[in-house]
C-alpha cells in the first residue's frame, strides 16, 4: 500500500515507518520543515510538504494514498496547549476523513489510553470516563471512528503514556529521570501502587502496520505491552541508575515536585490487551519498561 503518515517524523511516527517500509509498503510521510523533509529522505520515504494545520495538504496527501496513518500525537509539555492541540487535531483528522469518505481506504488515528477509566482496568470495548484529562483528546479518535458509517476502514491505535525504547528523548520517562536530576531524589506519591501501563516503540509500531493492514472498520487497538507498573517500581528504576535516594512524596507537595506532570503521577490507569492480542495475534516481544531503563540508554545525555 502507499501510506501516508502525518507524524512520520516523531518518535513513534519514525519506528512506524521503518516496520511499513520493511513490510514492502510504500510509505509517504508529511514534512513541514527542511529539517523535516532531510529526517524522512534519510528514511528512504516519499516526502509530503506540508503540516497539519494546512488542511489542504492533509486532503491531497489522503487523496493520493492507500491508506493514512495519523501519527501525529504531540507530547504533554509544560508549554503545550492542550486545547489548542486537541482543535488542531480534529480538524486535521476531520479534513483526511473527508478526503477518505466512501473509499473504503484504511484510516488509523493515533490515541492514548491513560484515564480513561480510573482505577479499573480499561478494555479494547469500554467507553472512556469523560473527564478534563480525556475531554479534550476523545472527540479526536471519536471523529475518526465515526467515519466507519462513511465508507472508510477506520480504527484508532491507543498508545500506553510510556512508549519508551532507544531515543526517547521527550516522554515521560525522560521527564521523571529530568525531574530526579534536578530534585535529587526520584520521587513517588503515597505508597505508589498506582498503575501505569507501557509499551516499547517497536512493539507499538508493529501494532499500526496491523492496524493499517487488517483492521475492521470501528476497531479500537490498545498499543499496551504491560498493563500497569507500579508507579513506585518506575521511581525504583530511576533512583537505582541514578544512585538516588526514592521517596515518598506527600501530596501537599506533589505540585512542587512534579510540575506540570503533578495531575499524572497519582493516576491509577491499568489497561488490558487481551483483545488486540486475540484479534490480531500482536505479542509484545521487545523489553518492559523497567528492563528497558535498566539498560541505561534513558541516562546518556
Amino acid at each position: 500500500m502507499r501510506i501516508f503518515i502525518p507524524g512520520a517524523t516523531g518518535y513513534v511516527g519514525s519506528a512506524v515507518v521503518t516496520e511499513l517500509t520493511n513490510a514492502g509498503h510504500h510509505v509517504v510521510g508529511l514534512a513541514r520543515s527542511d529539517s523535516s523533509a532531510a529526517a524522512l529522505t534519510a528514511l528512504g520515504i516519499e516526502v509530503h510538504r506540508g503540516n497539519v494545520s494546512d488542511l489542504a495538504s492533509l486532503r491531497s496527501g489522503a487523496a493520493a494514498a492507500d491508506g493514512v496513518i495519523y501519527a501525529a500525537n504531540q507530547h504533554i509539555s509544560e508549554t503545550t496547549d492542550s486545547a489548542a492541540r486537541a482543535r488542531s487535531e480534529r480538524n486535521a483528522v476531520e479534513a483526511i476523513g473527508l478526503e477518505l469518505e466512501g473509499t473504503g481506504k484504511p484510516f488509523v488515528v493515533t490515541s492514548g489510553v491513560i484515564g480513561r477509566t480510573p482505577g479499573r482496568l480499561l478494555t479494547e470495548d469500554d467507553e472512556a470516563v469523560v473527564s478534563p484529562l480525556t475531554a479534550l483528546r476523545l472527540p479526536v479518535e471519536a471523529s475518526v471512528l465515526a467515519l466507519a458509517d462513511r465508507g472508510v476502514r477506520s480504527s484508532s491505535v491507543a498508545l500506553a503514556p510510556t512508549e519508551h525504547g532507544v531515543g526517547d528523548a521527550r516522554g515521560f520517562v525522560s521527564m521523571l529521570i529530568a525531574i530526579a536530576r534536578d530534585k535529587g531524589i526520584s520521587g513517588y506519591v503515597g505508597e505508589g501502587a498506582n498503575r501505569w501501563p507501557s509499551v516499547h516503540r517497536l512493539d507499538a509500531a508493529r501494532l499500526y502496520r496491523l492496524a493499517i493492514e487488517t483492521a475492521p472498520a470501528g476497531t479500537r487497538l490498545h498499543a499496551v505491552g504491560e498493563e500497569g507498573v507500579p508507579f513506585r517500581d518506575l521511581a525504583e528504576a530511576i533512583g537505582s541508575y541514578l544512585k538516588l535516594p526514592v521517596v515518598s512524596i506527600d501530596t501537599e507537595h506533589v505540585s512542587s515536585h512534579f510540575s506540570f506532570l503533578a495531575p499524572l503521577v497519582t493516576l491509577d490507569s491499568p489497561v488490558s490487551n487481551a483483545l488486540t492480542r486475540k484479534r490480531f495475534g500482536w505479542e509484545p516481544t521487545h523489553p518492559t519498561l523497567i528492563a528497558d531503563i535498566a539498560e541505561g540508554h534513558y541516562f546518556n545525555s
